[in-house]
């Protein structure tokens, strides 16, 4: 693990928030590496589970949403508060669940009773920060596609089953933020809320769970490094009639970073309750029911974080680290080189091809240092193939091509290129 952290941060990946004024605990800045791998993450997710599907509808609702949301959701009640246990002597707190024994994981003092600590993280909206304009940064992207079924069911009438999908920002003051970006404070959520007949959730539910297992195999991880976890009747969340997570295999253990979840009827009922608005998918014959929900909630950091430790690979034999990532998720596809940054007609050539390549594909340039030093460079940050412009490019119009995992080298002809990256990359 401390491997990966390095060459993230040495690659321009991730970076602690705040480093010049000693860190933020729990928040992270993503680099240049780091927004290209995640910008990747979400495309492909979107492409695969909204635009390509007929049944899902997009949605990007506000972060700050109106206080009531909260307490009709449970949010803001004992149900969504984490048990803590303080430390008598260090005053460290701790989750429960995560003690393994009876006394401080820090310095072994005697720990203080479970006390409860509520998550979401305040704000305050108008002029005076008083009790009647505190808000909260939400908590999960889930409230704000609850709270627009029927804004999307009025426009649109959708058939069941249907669902509602957004990405964005959630806020949550983890006491014990760690392992590296795993658990943070700001964090990026893909989530679906996919409304179904109650009759028919059973089976909707283990479709998703294949679904989403099925797509983690597509963007390279290995399935070896997966597994299930299927939560007990009596760990299950107070809305959750069933949950499954797929956990990754991570240096630091088995952890969960996608769950899928048959949240029943819960949602929709507390909402028109409290609001007083009925939430209720109605039928051409006028039959209303209120639809269970299917939840597919996955953390984008958390992917990140797995593809990257599945795809680092030490190359002994060549004295190299590789990042063996999907070209489907690499922040960059192909890296265009002149073999010598010292010669004009290598650097124009070499732009001229990274021009025409840039229109299809996501290509860097680089012309620092010797061609091997760039080489094993790109190989760290994942980039599966580089195109090198040497002299008898100039001769014959042909460059050399060489894979990253391989490092196996082909010459292949400009006019040729375009076809020979699409095979390799699509």
């Amino acid at each position: 693990m401390d491997k990966i952290v390095a060459l993230t941060k040495r690659r321009g990946f991730v970076y602690p928030s705040s480093s010049i004024y000693g860190g933020f605990g729990g928040f992270w800045d993503f680099g240049p590496l780091g927004v290209e791998l995640k910008n990747q993450i979400k495309k492909l997710w979107w492409d695969t589970f909204v635009r390509n599907r007929s049944d899902m509808y997009g949605l990007d609702s506000s972060i700050i949403l109106n206080p009531k949301v909260w307490e009709a959701s449970g949010h803001t009640g004992p149900g969504f508060a984490d048990p803590l246990r303080e430390c008598k002597k260090c005053h460290h707190r701790f989750r429960e669940e995560d003690l393994k024994k009876d006394s401080c994981p820090d310095c072994g003092g005697d720990l203080m009773s479970p006390r409860s600590f509520n998550i979401l993280v305040k704000t305050f909206i108008g002029s005076v920060e008083d009790t009647k304009a505190t808000a909260y940064l939400r908590g999960e992207t889930a409230q704000g596609i609850f709270i627009n079924f029927k804004n999307i069911f009025d426009a649109f009438h959708p058939k069941l089953p249907f669902g509602i999908a957004q990405i964005g920002k959630a806020f949550r003051n983890e006491i014990t933020p760690g392992n590296f970006f795993f658990r943070s404070r700001e964090f990026e959520q893909m989530e679906i809320e996919y409304f179904v007949d109650p009759t028919l959730a059973t089976s909707e539910f283990e479709k998703w769970v294949k679904q989403v297992f099925d797509w983690f195999i597509l963007l390279g991880l290995k399935k070896e490094n997966l597994r299930f976890f299927k939560h007990p009747q009596e760990k299950l969340a107070h809305y959750s009639k069933a949950t499954t997570d797929i956990e990754y295999k991570f240096p630091f253990g088995w952890s969960e970073f996608q769950g899928t979840a048959n949240r029943g009827d819960f949602d929709l009922m507390q909402h028109s309750k409290y609001s007083g608005k009925e939430l209720m998918y109605q039928f051409q014959d006028g039959k209303k029911i209120f639809p269970y929900v299917i939840e597919p909630s996955f953390g984008v950091e958390r992917l990140m974080l797995a593809l990257l430790v599945d795809a680092y690979y030490e190359d002994t034999s060549n004295k190299r680290v590789v990042l063996k990532l999907s070209p489907k998720v690499s922040p960059y596809q192909v890296a265009v080189f002149p073999l010598l940054a010292n010669k004009p007609e290598l650097v124009d050539k070499a732009q001229v091809v990274f021009n025409n390549l840039r229109k299809k594909y996501r290509v860097i340039f680089d012309g620092r240092g010797n061609i091997g030093k760039r080489y094993f460079a790109q190989d760290e940050i994942g980039t599966p193939y580089c195109v090198t412009v040497d002299f008898d490019t100039l001769e014959d119009n042909s460059v050399t091509v060489r894979d990253r995992d391989t490092t196996k080298q082909d010459r292949v002809s400009i006019t040729k290129l375009d076809e020979y990256l699409n095979n390799k990359l699509f």
